[in-house]
């Protein structure tokens, strides 16, 4: 290997000989900083808060990431946000261990008085108790998610918590780089928040009006429905009220669409 630069003597690179072709201290410095980072104690990252369960009224303890543990690396066009050290999207689902009562944190005390006895019999009277470790990973957070999303089902909860929990189970699947089953559920979300722009009311879930019109055209483009997608965009471009941010988002994406149709 010391001959690898042999025949350029003449061009004046007579000294070549101990040449580390693929930088091996640079590459002991990425595999330290690799090493350090799995060193990381992730529990520091994280607390137990006390939860008290609308089914059964039994206080539990969920496991939540603290503030400062989250790091935000990058965001997806779909909203998807992309975190170091500790992962929230991991911890977003409380489950009762008890009864077996499940829903994202954002929603698990909205629980009307009319659909505790839908879960009891739906949920509960089939709930295996499981204890999970300290620390979620993604196909943990999809157990966790799966169970939100059947609990919504027996309450016959609303389309836009079923389409969020369905978006947030394509993300973990895109962590996973499992596409098929990524596809699967954005079509599953997309569906869901057809059905909500047309029936809910604004907000949803911090979306205005706009933000899920974009939304919709994203998840169209994102399993291949090019036409819906562009028309959602279209909508969004052509409206006087929509926020600029999200005009500047919607022409991205058009045009990336425009750029793959060349």
């Amino acid at each position: 290997m010391d001959k690898i630069f042999s025949g350029l003597e003449n061009l004046g690179f007579d000294n070549l000989q101990n040449v580390d072709l693929y930088n091996k201290e640079e590459k002991a410095k990425a595999d330290a900083a690799k090493a350090q980072k799995k060193e990381i104690d992730l529990s520091t990252f994280l607390y137990d808060k006390e939860c008290q369960c609308p089914v059964c009224e039994i206080k539990f303890k969920a496991r939540s990431p603290k503030t400062n543990g989250p790091r935000l690396q990058s965001k997806d066009s779909d909203f998807f946000m992309r975190y170091s050290v500790i992962n929230p999207y991991f911890y977003d689902v409380y489950v009762c261990p008890t009864c077996g009562y499940s829903a994202m944190k954002a929603d698990f005390n909205k629980l009307k008085s009319y659909q505790i006895e839908p879960i009891v019999k739906g949920v509960s009277s089939k709930w295996n108790r499981k204890a999970y470790p300290a620390i979620y990973d993604e196909k943990i957070a999809i157990e966790r998610y799966k169970l939100a999303l059947i609990n919504s089902v027996v309450m016959e909860g609303k389309s836009s918590t079923k389409a969020m929990i369905c978006l947030k189970l394509a993300w973990m699947y895109r962590l996973l780089e499992d596409n098929a089953n990524e596809t699967a559920f954005l079509e599953k979300a997309l569906e869901g928040f057809d059905n909500a722009y047309q029936n809910e009311d604004f907000p949803i879930y911090g979306m205005d009006r706009f933000s899920l019109m974009y939304l919709l055209g994203e998840l169209s483009r994102r399993i291949g429905k090019t036409e819906a997608a562009l028309q959602w965009f279209s909508k969004v471009i052509s409206s006087i009220q929509a926020p600029q941010k999200i005009k500047d988002m919607t022409r991205d994406m058009r045009e990336l669409i425009k750029d793959q149709q060349l």
